[in-house]
């Protein structure tokens, strides 16, 4: 649509947004005037609609109860109010990318008024904006949230039950057993939050079966071990739990690289330290959760794609469903995930053991696997993957998680992408600070040799080693992990412009709110928000904020007891200063995911912030990045899951109750795992461990705190790459012509958004590259673009359970395949197997340009 189409339609929100109900037609204003009741004969027409339009279903639907309940509150919305919704959604909404524009130009015409609608049937038209008006008013305006949601609660349903609160119990703590103890391992084993979904609804539903009607009473409430059917809330809520703390802690992989020998070294790593920074990291960002929620939780535009998938796998398993035909399709959403499910775990076999050639498909390099050039543009492992089709592994067309994140997100992060490959060909291929002596796309480190860097040469007993690095060599990096460090640091500056930018108004309302919170006590965390899910959640006990502000404070004080009760040599100011950069940057990072599906990660600035902050001081780089890291990471899985329970109804006080319980739990196994790790397995971290137990992240983290702690970015971006420590300032200023270029051109630019962009410019020197984008790029586009806009009532009913089928089935079949196969090192040797590999593509190591024996490249001086 042109921008003068956009004009068009601001001008009738101009126009229908008049003070005078009543106005002359003639002067192109609308005529609104109130109508009766919607005639009961008309009720299943009516239903019908409801369902077929937006809920999905077709002529032989069997009506459903979400359209019912709407059908019950638009017969009494009386035409006015409609418009009016309509004229606020318009307002709100017009520079919404995930607003549907079907919908906003079927919004737009319907606000012409009835004589330009459908050739001046004002029975038609009067219909159209009770149905509009009824779906914005009493449920979302995102066809998303209705797909996955119902328009009411059920308050009466089963949720804190005994039984729920073992299974979360039990789960959390074998999801934290299973996924700390071998995510050490190479390949590692991990336990999903899927596959914790469907064996929780199994256990459920056990334990509903043969668990006695018996119980106590306790404060005049009885609780019973089962007190009924296994409820989709009671799901719900243990879903929650095992999602926040069943994955490994990643502080997990900071305290072997502080504690082991071939690391730090540093003895005083045991239980008690342990215990307070993990405590410290996992529970500030839970503090910080209940700050931000005013910001990313109760606003209707947060939508939270990446929690969607979650709610409809609980639907379809728990939630009775009626028979429907949805674009010939008669198959329940039940069946359908259980078959989907199964083929995904079946064809797993396929790209993970018997062809593995179908995971990284770089078939483009067989035709002359020894031509570098041809690896380096087309490579999957080595090169930079331009390759049409680069995989049939769900594993990694599911990287960008292209069924559930927006379509149009996609596309900005693969644009960021596509142009960070020319960037960093480039870069290779004019040698740009040596970068030609190295492999074109990797996160590791080099000396002047070509060799992989050294770091036990520039440091002795954990400090910066002068001489050593002199007599040595700087650190090089490769073209991709240069563009990565530039784009990592500057998306923050460019982020936190953003959304000051364009966001002012609604982070000024959340800021007023809270305040106004802690200055009456007694007002509701709701008061300010009118959505109907809020409305609903305000009938519930809320969590006041000082519970939170009480979790920050203890957490706060387990970090400072960490930090200045051992001789880690970590200042308590420099501690504050991560945690007031964090809280800064969490909100518009949060408010980017919500909208979006895409996170900023934080480890990579403050890496440099500290570097620059303490330069040599390798210990406290390694103990503030984890900090940083561990507060991006655990304040948005925490609000996620709120955001979860929120459009559940959940009440808050029993998620604040489960969250808490859990991270708790994840705590002790998460220390009690690694003491169990480090002292009863043999060469634990070794390189040569028998069973792979090699810890090959604790060896990448522990050669970033040598580089950024030890060596410092000074040294590395002062003479090699110069251009990096101006990349804050560069996107800052970049921020403004974006903002600019919307204001003046909205419908052209609506679905352009800089974050993303550099976002995907960031991704490159991670050992990923267009072989992992380019996949999620087609389906998301057939997904979530081509059959969401012509098929919507299959998208709406099928899209989310089918992503959650293949990945369940993904994680049943990658823990079969380990516990069978992989563990017990049976292999498949065959050509299938091998020819992704076999090549110059698979030799990580191969680079443009040749250091001849003997010689060196770089600088000859470097101090």
């Amino acid at each position: 649509m042109e921008d003068t189409d956009y004009e068009k339609k601001e001008a009738i929100v101009s126009v229908v947004t008049t003070d005078d109900d009543v106005l002359n037609s003639e002067k192109g204003e609308v005529v609104i005037e109130t109508t009766p009741v919607i005639d009961i004969e008309e009720r299943e027409k009516v239903i019908y609609r409801l369902t077929a339009v937006h809920l999905g279903g077709e002529n032989e639907t069997v009506f459903d109860k979400g359209a019912e309940y709407l059908f019950d509150k638009m017969s009494t919305l009386p035409v006015d109010e409609g418009v009016q919704i309509l004229k606020d959604t318009v307002k709100e909404h017009l520079r919404d990318e995930n607003f549907p524009a079907v919908d906003m130009d079927r919004i737009v015409e319907l606000l012409k008024g009835p004589e330009h609608y459908q050739g001046g049937d004002r029975d038609a038209y009067e219909l159209d904006v009770k149905i509009e008006a009824a779906l914005i008013k009493y449920h979302s305006p995102y066809p998303e949230v209705r797909a996955v949601c119902d328009p009411f609660d059920e308050p009466t349903a089963e949720i804190e039950t005994i039984r729920m609160y073992f299974l979360g119990i039990c789960w959390v703590a074998l999801g934290s057993f299973i996924n700390q103890f071998f995510s050490q391992r190479q390949p590692a084993l991990s336990i999903t939050s899927q596959a914790c979904q469907i064996l929780l609804y199994f256990c459920g539903e056990f334990l509903a079966r043969v668990l006695p009607d018996k119980g106590f009473t306790l404060f005049g409430h009885y609780y019973s071990l089962n007190p009924g059917p296994w409820t989709h809330k009671e799901q719900m809520l243990a879903t929650l739990m095992v999602n926040v703390a069943s994955a490994a802690a990643p502080v997990g992989s900071a305290l072997l690289v502080l504690r082991m020998p071939m690391f730090f070294n540093l003895q005083y790593v045991r239980f008690g330290f342990m215990m307070l920074l993990n405590l410290a990291t996992l529970f500030l960002g839970f503090g910080i959760a209940g700050v931000v929620r005013r910001f990313v939780i109760y606003p209707v535009k947060a939508v939270w794609p990446t929690v969607l998938p979650t709610l409809a796998l609980n639907r379809a398993l728990l939630i009775p469903e009626k028979r429907a035909v949805i674009n010939g399709w008669t198959i329940s959403k039940y069946r359908f995930f259980m078959w989907v499910m199964c083929a995904s775990f079946l064809w797993y076999f396929f790209p993970a053991y018997i062809f593995k050639a179908l995971s990284y498909f770089n078939w483009i390099t067989w035709i002359a696997p020894n031509n570098f050039n041809l690896a380096v543009i087309c490579g999957s492992y080595l090169g930079l993957g331009f390759n049409p089709i680069t995989t049939f592994d769900w594993s990694i067309i599911n990287y960008t998680k292209p069924l559930v994140v927006p379509f149009f997100s996609i596309l900005n992060n693969y644009i960021g992408v596509f142009v960070g490959a020319f960037i960093v060909l480039a870069m290779y291929w004019t040698n740009y600070s040596y970068t030609a002596y190295l492999p074109i796309n990797s996160n590791a480190v080099w000396d002047n040799t070509g060799s992989s860097y050294n770091a036990s040469r520039v440091a002795i007993n954990n400090e910066f080693y002068e001489t050593g690095y002199k007599e040595y060599s700087p650190p090089f990096t490769s073209a991709g992990y240069i563009l990565t460090n530039g784009a990592a640091l500057g998306i923050h500056t460019l982020a936190l412009a953003y959304i000051l930018l364009t966001e002012y108004k609604m982070l000024w309302g959340a800021l007023k709110d809270f305040y106004l919170q802690l200055r009456h006590r007694g007002r509701s965390n709701f008061a300010s928000y009118t959505d109907p899910h809020t409305r609903m959640m305000a009938k519930y006990p809320e969590v006041p904020d000082w519970w939170y502000l009480l979790v920050l404070l203890l957490s706060f004080a387990c970090a400072v007891g960490a930090c200045a009760g051992y001789p880690t040599n970590t200042p308590v100011w420099a501690l504050v200063i991560v945690i007031i950069i964090c809280s800064v940057m969490l909100i518009p990072s949060a408010i980017i995911a919500s909208v979006t599906g895409y996170e900023l990660g934080f480890a990579n600035l403050i890496f440099i912030i500290i570097g620059y902050m303490l330069p040599g001081n390798g210990i406290a780089n390694m103990i503030l990045r984890q900090f940083g890291w561990d507060m991006d990471q655990q304040t948005e899985s925490f609000v996620s899951d709120l955001k979860m329970g929120h459009y559940v109804k959940l009440p808050p006080r029993a998620m604040f109750r489960v969250q808490m319980l859990a991270v708790l739990v994840q705590a002790f196994m998460t220390v009690a795992i690694l003491n169990f790790s480090v002292d009863s397995i043999n060469d634990f971290c070794s390189i040569t461990q028998p069973d792979h137990f090699t810890c090959a992240y604790p060896r990448s983290l522990y050669a970033e705190g040598i580089l950024y702690g030890i060596v410092g970015p000074r040294r590395m971006f002062n003479h090699l790459y110069p251009v990096v420590k101006y990349t804050f300032l560069i996107c800052f200023v970049a921020v403004f012509p974006f903002w600019l270029l919307k204001l003046k051109f909205p419908r052209a630019m609506l679905y352009v958004h800089p974050v993303l962009l550099l976002n995907g410019l960031s991704k490159w020197g991670q050992a990923y590259n267009l072989s992992e984008y380019t996949p999620g790029l087609i389906a998301g586009f057939f997904f979530n673009y081509w059959i969401k806009r012509r098929y919507v009532n299959w998208w709406t009913k099928y899209n989310y359970v089918l992503t959650s089928g293949l990945s369940a089935g993904l994680a049943f079949g990658g823990m079969f395949i380990f516990l069978t196969l992989q563990y017990t090192g049976t292999s498949l040797s065959w050509w299938g197997n091998s020819v992704s590999s076999a090549g110059i593509d698979g030799a990580s190591s191969a680079a443009k340009l040749q250091v001849p024996e003997g010689t060196k490249f770089g600088p000859t001086t470097w101090d």
